[in-house]
């Protein structure tokens, strides 16, 4: 498991960036099957900075869960958190649907809590949809951290999701959140700033190997 290295953040809520040089690995994989990297960590880790960062390097397309879900929470009158949920679980779908149908040699950096559903649900979607390199960016926090990340954009979220009464249960979560572990994992820790070339040149060598997705997590 490779670390990120650099300072501590001096903002929350935001993360920080060494200095990126243009991408070498922003072509389509040869042969069958596909690439996908999954930027994973509870709510306020920094998961959509550093999908964003890494997408404009390399030119693959990133999917978000709240990229897909919030057009409904804009649109939706009276969304409480147990439909939040069904939307959440939606949106997953969906986006497994869009690499699944996406051809042969694609590559996608999706951005998620995937915890917030069963490992067996993501192990089917990635053999659902043929993905054959795999690479997971863990986003590492503590939960005093993300407490205060998660405050500090309180009015920057949309209706439905929950308020600064899940403040104690994103601590409780930050405290026992793991990686989804079926391919290679890379440690962005949250307090430290995120080296994106040393990540694109990991990412890059994890994709020479195709991963087993069958193999126990």
């Amino acid at each position: 498991m490779a670390d990120t290295r650099a300072a501590s953040h001096d903002e929350p809520g935001k993360t920080h960036f060494a200095d990126a040089r243009p991408s070498e690995y922003g072509r389509p994989v040869a042969g069958n099957g596909k690439r996908v990297v999954l930027v994973n960590g509870i709510p306020a880790s920094g998961k959509s900075t550093v999908a964003v960062e890494l997408s404009k390097r390399t030119g693959w397309l990133h999917l978000s869960l709240d990229g897909i879900k919030n057009p409904f929470l804009q649109l939706i009158d009276g969304v409480d958190r147990a439909f939040n949920r069904v939307l959440g679980r939606a949106s997953y779908q969906a986006i497994w649907s869009i690499v699944a149908d996406a051809p042969p040699g694609s590559t996608f950096i999706i951005d998620a809590w995937f915890g917030f559903q069963p490992k067996e649900v993501l192990r089917n979607y990635l053999i659902q949809a043929d993905v054959t390199r795999l690479a997971e960016v863990w986003c590492d926090i503590s939960g005093e951290l993300a407490a205060e990340r998660y405050l500090a954009r309180l009015d920057q979220r949309l209706p439905g999701h929950p308020g600064k009464e899940y403040v104690p249960e994103l601590i409780a979560l930050a405290n026992r959140a793991e990686p989804m572990a079926f391919g290679p994992v890379y440690l962005a820790r949250q307090n430290q700033f995120v080296d994106i070339n040393a990540l694109n040149d990991w990412i890059a060598q994890v994709f020479e190997s195709p991963v087993d997705i069958n193999k126990p997590a």
